[in-house]
Protein backbone atom coordinates (compact mmCIF):
# COMPACT_ATOMS: atom_id res chain seq x y z
CA UNK A 1 0.00 0.00 0.00
CA UNK A 2 1.22 3.46 -0.85
CA UNK A 3 1.37 5.56 2.30
CA UNK A 4 3.57 8.30 3.62
CA UNK A 5 4.91 8.05 7.16
CA UNK A 6 5.61 11.26 9.00
CA UNK A 7 5.99 12.62 12.52
CA UNK A 8 2.73 13.86 13.99
CA UNK A 9 2.24 17.42 15.19
CA UNK A 10 -0.34 19.29 17.26
CA UNK A 11 -2.79 19.51 14.35
CA UNK A 12 -2.86 15.70 14.20
CA UNK A 13 -4.33 15.18 17.67
CA UNK A 14 -7.94 14.73 16.55
CA UNK A 15 -7.20 12.44 13.57
CA UNK A 16 -4.86 10.33 15.73
CA UNK A 17 -7.46 10.05 18.50
CA UNK A 18 -10.18 9.14 16.02
CA UNK A 19 -7.98 6.43 14.52
CA UNK A 20 -7.33 4.98 17.99
CA UNK A 21 -11.05 5.04 18.77
CA UNK A 22 -11.96 3.43 15.43
CA UNK A 23 -9.32 0.75 15.76
CA UNK A 24 -10.24 -0.17 19.32
CA UNK A 25 -13.99 -0.26 18.71
CA UNK A 26 -15.73 -3.49 19.58
CA UNK A 27 -16.61 -4.12 15.95
CA UNK A 28 -13.04 -3.60 14.75
CA UNK A 29 -11.41 -5.50 17.59
CA UNK A 30 -13.76 -8.48 17.22
CA UNK A 31 -13.48 -9.36 20.90
CA UNK A 32 -9.68 -9.30 20.98
CA UNK A 33 -9.49 -5.99 22.84
CA UNK A 34 -11.58 -5.44 25.99
CA UNK A 35 -14.24 -2.72 25.88
CA UNK A 36 -12.92 0.81 26.26
CA UNK A 37 -12.74 2.15 29.81
CA UNK A 38 -12.52 5.78 28.65
CA UNK A 39 -15.05 7.78 26.67
CA UNK A 40 -14.24 8.98 23.18
CA UNK A 41 -14.04 12.54 24.56
CA UNK A 42 -11.51 11.41 27.18
CA UNK A 43 -9.39 9.69 24.52
CA UNK A 44 -9.41 12.83 22.37
CA UNK A 45 -8.41 15.01 25.34
CA UNK A 46 -5.64 12.56 26.36
CA UNK A 47 -4.18 12.44 22.85
CA UNK A 48 -4.20 16.25 22.59
CA UNK A 49 -2.86 16.97 26.09
CA UNK A 50 -0.51 14.03 26.67
CA UNK A 51 0.26 11.87 23.66
CA UNK A 52 1.07 14.42 20.97
CA UNK A 53 3.06 16.82 23.19
CA UNK A 54 5.02 14.27 25.25
CA UNK A 55 5.49 11.16 23.09
CA UNK A 56 6.99 10.35 19.73
CA UNK A 57 4.02 9.90 17.38
CA UNK A 58 4.21 8.72 13.77
CA UNK A 59 1.36 8.59 11.27
CA UNK A 60 1.02 6.59 8.08
CA UNK A 61 -1.33 8.49 5.80
CA UNK A 62 -2.80 8.13 2.34
CA UNK A 63 -2.33 10.59 -0.52
CA UNK A 64 -5.24 12.68 0.79
CA UNK A 65 -3.59 13.03 4.19
CA UNK A 66 -6.04 10.71 5.96
CA UNK A 67 -4.39 8.70 8.74
CA UNK A 68 -4.24 4.95 8.09
CA UNK A 69 -2.07 3.87 11.03
CA UNK A 70 -0.40 5.36 14.08
CA UNK A 71 2.66 4.48 16.14
CA UNK A 72 3.29 6.00 19.57
CA UNK A 73 6.71 5.52 21.17
CA UNK A 74 7.47 6.34 24.77
CA UNK A 75 11.06 5.66 25.73
CA UNK A 76 11.71 2.00 24.80
CA UNK A 77 7.99 1.20 24.62
CA UNK A 78 5.60 0.86 21.74
CA UNK A 79 2.81 2.57 23.63
CA UNK A 80 0.28 2.38 20.80
CA UNK A 81 0.29 0.79 17.37
CA UNK A 82 -3.01 0.76 15.54
CA UNK A 83 -3.95 0.35 11.91
CA UNK A 84 -7.29 1.51 10.59
CA UNK A 85 -9.50 -1.59 10.40
CA UNK A 86 -10.15 -0.90 6.71
CA UNK A 87 -6.43 -1.12 5.87
CA UNK A 88 -5.12 -4.01 7.97
CA UNK A 89 -3.05 -6.65 6.23
CA UNK A 90 -1.45 -4.20 3.80
CA UNK A 91 1.94 -3.82 5.49
CA UNK A 92 1.42 -0.55 7.36
CA UNK A 93 1.88 -2.10 10.80
CA UNK A 94 5.07 -3.79 9.63
CA UNK A 95 6.42 -0.52 8.28
CA UNK A 96 5.71 1.17 11.61
CA UNK A 97 7.35 -1.63 13.61
CA UNK A 98 10.45 -1.33 11.44
CA UNK A 99 10.42 2.42 12.04
CA UNK A 100 10.15 1.79 15.80
CA UNK A 101 13.12 -0.57 15.65
CA UNK A 102 15.17 2.01 13.77
CA UNK A 103 14.24 4.68 16.33
CA UNK A 104 14.98 2.36 19.29
CA UNK A 105 17.86 0.16 18.07
CA UNK A 106 18.70 -1.01 21.62
CA UNK A 107 15.33 -2.77 21.93
CA UNK A 108 11.61 -2.34 22.42
CA UNK A 109 8.80 -3.65 24.56
CA UNK A 110 5.04 -3.49 24.54
CA UNK A 111 1.90 -4.89 26.12
CA UNK A 112 -0.85 -6.73 24.30
CA UNK A 113 -3.89 -8.53 25.62
CA UNK A 114 -3.83 -12.32 25.89
CA UNK A 115 -7.04 -12.42 23.84
CA UNK A 116 -5.37 -10.50 21.00
CA UNK A 117 -3.73 -13.50 19.36
CA UNK A 118 -3.51 -11.70 16.02
CA UNK A 119 -1.29 -9.01 17.57
CA UNK A 120 0.83 -11.70 19.22
CA UNK A 121 1.37 -13.44 15.86
CA UNK A 122 2.20 -10.10 14.25
CA UNK A 123 4.80 -9.18 16.88
CA UNK A 124 6.30 -12.69 16.92
CA UNK A 125 6.84 -12.39 13.14
CA UNK A 126 8.78 -9.22 13.90
CA UNK A 127 11.08 -10.88 16.42
CA UNK A 128 9.31 -10.06 19.67
CA UNK A 129 9.25 -12.69 22.40
CA UNK A 130 7.18 -13.13 25.56
CA UNK A 131 8.84 -11.58 28.61
CA UNK A 132 5.94 -11.67 31.06
CA UNK A 133 2.27 -12.56 31.37
CA UNK A 134 -0.13 -11.14 33.92
CA UNK A 135 -3.66 -11.66 35.14
CA UNK A 136 -4.52 -8.10 34.11
CA UNK A 137 -4.89 -6.76 37.64
CA UNK A 138 -2.41 -3.95 36.86
CA UNK A 139 -4.09 -2.63 33.69
CA UNK A 140 -7.17 -0.43 33.44
CA UNK A 141 -9.16 -3.01 31.54
CA UNK A 142 -8.44 -5.73 34.14
CA UNK A 143 -7.77 -8.12 31.27
CA UNK A 144 -4.89 -10.63 31.13
CA UNK A 145 -1.97 -9.30 29.14
CA UNK A 146 1.46 -10.16 27.81
CA UNK A 147 4.61 -8.06 27.75
CA UNK A 148 6.62 -8.67 24.59
CA UNK A 149 10.19 -7.57 24.00
CA UNK A 150 12.42 -7.17 20.97
CA UNK A 151 16.15 -7.31 21.51
CA UNK A 152 18.25 -6.85 18.36
CA UNK A 153 20.58 -9.62 17.29
CA UNK A 154 24.20 -8.89 18.07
Amino acid sequence: MSATIRRAGPDDALPVADLLIRSRSRAAADGTIPPAVHSDADVRAWVAAVVIPTREVWIAEDTDGSPLAVLVLEDAWIDQLYVDPATTGQGLGSRLVELAKSRRPAGLQLWTFVANTGAQRFYHRHGFTVAETTDGSRNEEKSPDIRLTWIPAE
